[in-house]
């Protein structure tokens, strides 16, 4: 069996005859998008949902506030308790 040579041994030497490549014709135009009214109405939610997250959940004055009135002993009463049981209903549907 006999194998004969089938093209150079300098595996660089096919590419060494490759001519300039081309560019590909650049196109110049305008591009532009339109976003829907239901998208830029999501994204004002999103943008605002991050506003919330960013600002802090524990209001520090609104807290000093009530552990001051919470030491005043006359301060729990039976309008004050039932003022809160009420408001704690309504939030529970109740």
């Amino acid at each position: 069996m006999t194998i004969d040579r089938l093209g150079p041994v300098d595996p660089v030497s096919k590419y060494k005859n490759l001519g300039k490549t081309s560019r590909a014709p650049s196109v110049q135009g305008n591009d532009s998008i339109d976003v829907s009214e239901e998208a830029k109405a999501k994204a004002e939610l999103l943008r605002m949902a991050e506003i919330v997250r960013a600002n802090a959940d524990i209001r520090e004055d609104r807290v000093a506030e009530a552990k001051k009135r919470l030491e005043d002993p006359n301060y729990i009463n039976d309008a004050v308790t039932g003022l809160v049981a009420e408001r704690i209903m309504d939030i529970f549907g109740v």
